[in-house]
């Protein structure tokens, strides 16, 4: 644990201090590691998962490989855990050193590693990994070895990180399945001519990282271990342990059919042997800098779509602008030029204002009539004139100006929504910092488990700007034990997000997945939620409390609520909420499906084009204050000043629909397999929804805030 938070503080430094040597669009690691002639090369090996499903396995921890031996490769012991970030123990890396010998400049046709015996669970095991189409994740200077591939008109070649296990085909006798695992590997290591001093010493750095798989039966092989002739396979590495009838027939007794599989173990075994090969070959065309471009290649067809995301989004937030400056310029000015509004007599009047000649509303003699009494001369034509002239400007005064008295009256329930606004700024920060960070390349796939460990940091340094927004929100509401706003602050959202990833956690660790989290790391979690952000909540709560005014309001509350009318059905509040949402969910909707992609469906491919990603997302902040400000005006012209609640939901509104986009993912692309993993893809999916409807909500909120001040400033009230 404390190896991982010295790892968090170590890399939180380096990012500080290199942001400012930032000039390429990304930076593909700290230093540019070179390696002499005849110079030993570590190979990392770290995990497997699958595309199928959620779950994920340390690469020593199956049962069919060859276990580490613990002899020394490269200066290190293989099965050597290396020093993890927080993100990447957090996505379930599980980095170790292995066994396979690689020199710099030396070509090894073929080494046998080792040979390893596999009962029927192991074998069983095997065969479950193959199914669900598992591959391996290997490493070697920090590059992940990858899976070669060529473009349909092989002008453009491109990788995908990983390689498959086995593979799976039918018996031509029979036409049962048979699963064949890759137990020979040919790996393929492309360097050239390092940049600089250490390029003139000839030192070579190492630009592609190429893994062949083959299945080779422990028949087809020399003496020696490795395979006969590699150029052609004879016979695969078939997964299969015949069954044993002696046993079956005991165990099954007066049967006539025996099952050919069956979980008894009866102490059989099967012998694996593996094997592997070496070739360095030079490549000229790739720059270090640029190595991890070919990872991306495969990727660059879809840009076009990701312009169509942009142009969408632009022409949805377009639109609403017009709404927007619609309102603010013809309805809302319009209607503040009387700029005067005086109470008088228990009526909202309007000064300056010349009276109209003209016939008066049945209405307004009935009025008249009622009002006159025996201090009134009546035939007086300067009175008439004047009540007229008073009785006309009520009769104009309609709609959210009405409200002046009530539109800044405390919500209900303040010592939830202000908690919840103060932790709806500490995303809006994190959000924001990694995005700027991915944009200028500090954040990139050589990074492993930086985005994760950066955010994290982002978000628990935040919490001094998520106190100071709650305490002084809070203020403005009238509250007064700011110390239970500040635990609520400091509990509420962590809380809920520390409990889902505790709970989610079980599941794994019952499924003996390395995406379980170790116990240290959720001590370690557990002391930087309650040692280091309590604090910093703590301490911007009690400034924004006491050092910081609240926000002066324009207009003066009355303490009788004013009654509010009945609304029509778009202002009502789920109606309002789920129109409002559709909205902002029509300009992410697009870039949803590369960023779904990623997480979910191609996790041997990744998500780079933050560029694209920063652009839409700023496009979404826009649409989401439009939205929010077209929203206000309408609930607040239909007389309805429970616009405090109701704006924070027209923000994340958008989330319930990004939630329903998850489940139609999960129903038509994804092809997840397992009870668990279904638990844990939905469960995310949900907790990412609420981290995404609480950031917008708070925006909305803010932005309705600012809007509902300005218009209620334009206005003066007697």
């Amino acid at each position: 644990m404390q190896a991982n938070l010295r790892a968090v503080i170590h890399q939180i430094v380096l990012l500080l201090t290199t942001v400012g040597l930032v000039q390429a669009f990304y930076v593909p690691g700290w230093s540019i590691k070179s390696y002499e002639d005849d110079e030993a090369i570590p190979l990392q090996v770290n995990k497997v998962y699958s595309d199928n499903t959620q779950l994920q396995y340390a690469y020593f921890e199956l049962p069919f490989v060859c276990p580490a031996t613990g002899k020394r490769h490269a200066g290190l012991p293989s099965g050597k855990g290396i020093s993890l970030n927080l993100g990447e123990v957090l996505r379930g890396d599980r980095i170790m050193t292995s066994d396979y010998d690689l020199v710099m400049g030396q070509d090894q046709e073929c080494r046998y590693l080792c040979t390893h015996e596999v009962d029927r669970n192991g074998i069983k095991r095997a065969q479950q990994l193959i199914e669900d189409g598992y591959v391996a994740e290997w490493i070697v200077d920090n590059l992940p070895g990858a899976t070669s591939f060529v473009t349909v008109d092989r002008t453009q070649k491109y990788y995908a990180a990983g390689f498959k296990l086995g593979y799976k085909d039918l018996s031509p006798a029979t036409g049962k399945p048979r699963y064949f695992l890759n137990n020979h590997v040919t790996l393929v290591l492309r360097w050239r001519q390092a940049p600089g001093r250490a390029g003139e010493r000839g030192a070579k750095v190492i630009v592609g990282f190429e893994v062949y798989t083959k299945s080779v039966a422990a028949g087809d092989r020399l003496e020696t271990g490795c395979p006969r002739d590699l150029r052609d396979v004879s016979e695969g590495m078939q997964l299969n342990i015949p069954a044993n009838n002696t046993k079956l027939a005991t165990k099954y007794p007066g049967s006539s059919y025996l099952p050919e599989q069956d979980d008894m173990d009866d102490g059989a075994m099967m012998n694996i042997p593996y094997s592997y090969s070496v070739y360095f070959r030079e490549d000229t065309r790739v720059d270090w800098a640029n190595r991890w471009d070919m990872y991306f290649n495969n990727q660059e067809e879809s840009n076009k779509i990701h312009w169509l995301a942009i142009l969408n989004s632009l022409v949805i937030a377009g639109l609403l602008s017009a709404v927007v400056v619609m309102i603010l310029n013809r309805i809302v000015r319009g209607d503040t030029k009387p700029s005067v509004v005086a109470i008088e007599e228990g009526k909202i009047k309007l000064k300056n204002k010349k009276p109209r000649t003209g016939s008066r509303s049945p209405k307004l003699l009935e009025k008249k009539g009622s009002s006159s009494g025996l201090l009134e001369k009546n035939g007086d034509p300067d009175n008439d004139a004047d009540l007229t002239s008073d009785e006309e400007s009520v009769e104009e005064i309609t709609g959210w100006k009405l409200l002046h008295a009530d539109v800044f009256r405390a919500p209900a329930y303040p010592g939830l929504l202000a908690p919840m606004i103060g932790s709806g700024m500490q995303l809006v920060f994190m959000a924001t910092g990694l995005l700027i960070l991915s944009c200028l390349g500090i954040l990139n796939p050589s990074f492993r488990g930086g985005f994760v460990s950066v955010g994290m940091g982002l978000f628990i340094f935040a919490g001094l700007l998520s106190g100071y927004f709650s305490g002084r929100v809070y203020k403005t509401f009238g509250g007064a034990n700011w110390r239970k706003n500040t635990l609520m602050t400091a509990i509420l959202f962590p809380g809920l997000l520390f409990s889902t990833i505790f709970v989610l956690n079980l599941f794994t660790w019952a499924q003996a997945s390395s995406t379980a989290l170790p116990f240290g790391t959720l001590v370690g979690l557990a002391s930087l939620w309650l040692l280091i952000q309590v604090p910093l909540v703590y301490g911007g709560s009690w400034y924004g409390f006491y050092r910081c005014q609240p926000w002066e309001h324009p207009t003066k509350t009355n303490s009788i609520a004013r009654q509010i009318p009945l609304q029509p059905w778009y202002n009502r509040p789920t109606n309002a909420i789920l129109l409002a949402g559709l909205v902002p969910f029509a300009v992410i909707f697009i870039e949803l499906l590369f960023v779904f992609r990623s997480l979910w469906q191609d996790k041997s491919g990744y998500y780079y084009v933050f560029g694209f990603l920063s652009v839409v997302s700023l496009v979404l902040m826009v649409t989401v204050i439009e939205v929010t400000i077209v929203f206000t005006y309408m609930q607040l012209c239909a007389e309805n000043y429970h616009w405090w609640w109701q704006s924070f939901f027209i923000g994340s509104g958008s989330a319930f629909w990004v939630f329903l986009y998850c489940s139609w993912y999960y129903f038509a692309k994804l092809h997840i397999q397992g009870f668990i993993s279904a638990i844990l893809f939905f469960s995310y999916s949900l907790l990412a929804c609420t981290v995404y409807g609480l950031l917008m909500g708070t925006v909305a909120f803010l932005t309705a805030y600012a809007f509902v001040r300005r218009i209620y400033g334009a206005i003066k009230v007697d």
